[in-house]
C-alpha cells in the first residue's frame, strides 16, 4: 500500500467517524438586539419535552456519543407567517443524558456543560428568512446562550404551521468552542469541536 494510499484511507476513516462532516455549519457571531415578545403578536405554541425532542451528537477520533435533553420549555409566537414570529426555548441543563451513565455525568462538570454555574441554556429568534440550506425552507437566527456565553447562531430548519401546531426540524453543527466548551480529551483520543445539535419541534396550542 503505498503512503498516498494510507493517508486517503486515514481520512476517509476519520470523515465516517465525524458526524458533523456532512452537516450544516451553524454561523456564529456576536449577539444581536432581541425583540420583546411584547412585540410579537401571534398564537402561542408551547414546545414541551411530550411534543418535541432536543438531541445533540458530540464524536471524538475513535467514535460519536448520543444524547439529549429531558427538560425544556419554551414557544413559538405564530404571526401568520414564520417570518413574522418568534421562538423561545429554555433547557435545564443538568437534564443532560447520553447512552453512558459515567458520561452523563461528565459532561455536567466543569469540564463541560458546568451545570452548577450555568444551569440553564437558552436560544431566541432574532430572524427567520424564507429559504435555507439542503432544501430547508427557512434560516432562522436567534441569540443562543450556552455555558454563559451568548452568540448569534444562524441555521436552516423546516418549518410547518397547521392550524392545531407548528413543526421545525433542523439539523446542524456547532462549535462548541465558540461558548467556551474547551476541554480536548485524552491526548491520543481528542474531541472534536463540532457538536451536532438536532432540534424535533412540534409545539402545541
Amino acid at each position: 500500500m503505498t503512503r498516498l494510499t494510507i493517508i486517503l484511507s486515514a481520512l476517509l476513516l476519520i470523515t465516517a467517524c465525524n458526524p458533523a462532516a456532512d452537516k450544516s455549519k451553524a454561523l456564529t457571531g456576536n449577539a444581536a438586539p432581541v425583540a420583546s415578545p411584547a412585540t410579537t403578536r401571534g398564537e402561542k405554541y408551547r414546545i414541551t419535552p411530550a411534543n418535541s425532542k432536543v438531541e445533540f451528537v458530540g464524536s471524538k477520533v475513535t467514535g460519536s456519543h448520543h444524547g439529549s435533553f429531558e427538560k425544556f420549555s419554551g414557544e413559538i409566537d405564530y404571526a401568520g407567517a414564520p417570518e413574522k414570529s418568534r421562538v423561545s426555548i429554555n433547557i435545564e441543563m443538568n437534564s443532560v443524558t447520553t447512552e453512558e451513565a459515567d458520561l452523563t455525568k461528565h459532561l455536567q462538570t466543569p469540564d463541560f456543560f458546568d451545570v452548577a454555574k450555568f444551569p440553564q441554556a437558552t436560544f431566541v429568534s432574532t430572524e427567520i428568512k424564507p429559504g435555507g440550506e439542503k432544501g430547508a425552507s427557512h434560516t432562522v437566527t436567534g441569540n443562543l446562550t450556552l455555558h454563559g456565553v451568548t452568540k448569534s447562531i444562524t441555521f436552516p430548519a423546516t418549518i410547518i404551521a397547521a392550524p392545531d401546531a407548528v413543526t421545525v426540524e433542523s439539523t446542524f453543527a456547532i462549535n462548541r468552542k465558540d461558548f467556551g466548551i474547551n476541554y480536548a480529551g485524552a491526548a491520543d483520543n481528542l474531541i472534536r469541536n463540532d457538536v451536532v445539535l438536532t432540534l424535533h419541534v412540534r409545539a402545541t396550542k
